[in-house]
């Protein structure tokens, strides 16, 4: 198998690592807790920028095209341009993010910290910009619902993608 079959392998691989996580769901008022942010970071870390990239494209196309892979098996134009959507397309900089800084400045634990929390902020930033306009709540409301409840989570979702990352480059198993 040549480096590029392999690369798009493991593409799909991941954007199908994100479709599974995301429907792992708590549900909340405005916004559920899922694992889709673990997954984009272990993509972002372990794919690098282009195909991490592409991977998330790839999982976002799907469910624009009405394959169920979004948050609650649901799937369509309709659940990308909801009030979550802008999440789900913060996705993209997320792992553009971590896979730039893994790649460039370097993969050690505490770098990865430092690319998810970055990726994961950017992520919140567009999709809580996103839920504003739609809702047309203020910021301090949308921070409430949108990034407060979920910081604790997201920083113990960044420790396990970490750690999964760092395991899957010692053992080599994605190369």
């Amino acid at each position: 198998m040549n480096d590029k079959t392999r690369a798009m392998a493991r593409c799909a691989l991941f954007a199908a690592l994100i479709a599974a996580c995301s429907q792992l769901v708590i549900p909340l008022p405005m916004i559920p807790i899922n694992l889709a942010l673990f997954a984009v970071n272990l993509t972002g870390a372990v794919l690098g920028p282009r195909w991490g990239t592409a991977a998330v494209l790839v999982y976002i196309m799907l469910g624009v095209c009405g394959v169920p892979v979004f948050v609650g098996f649901q799937g369509g134009p309709a659940a990308l341009f909801g009030k979550t959507g802008g999440y789900i397309l913060g996705y993209v900089f997320d792992a553009l993010i971590v896979g730039l800084w893994s790649r460039r400045v370097g993969s050690s634990v505490p770098h990865l910290c430092v690319s998810m929390a970055l990726g994961d902020a950017a992520c919140y930033a567009f999709g809580t910009a996103w839920f504003m306009v739609l809702t047309g709540m203020g910021l301090w409301a949308s921070l409430t619902y949108c990034v407060f409840p979920f910081l604790i989570g997201d920083a113990v979702k960044i420790a396990l993608a970490v750690t999964l990352a760092k395991a899957l480059e010692r053992r080599r198993v994605l190369v």
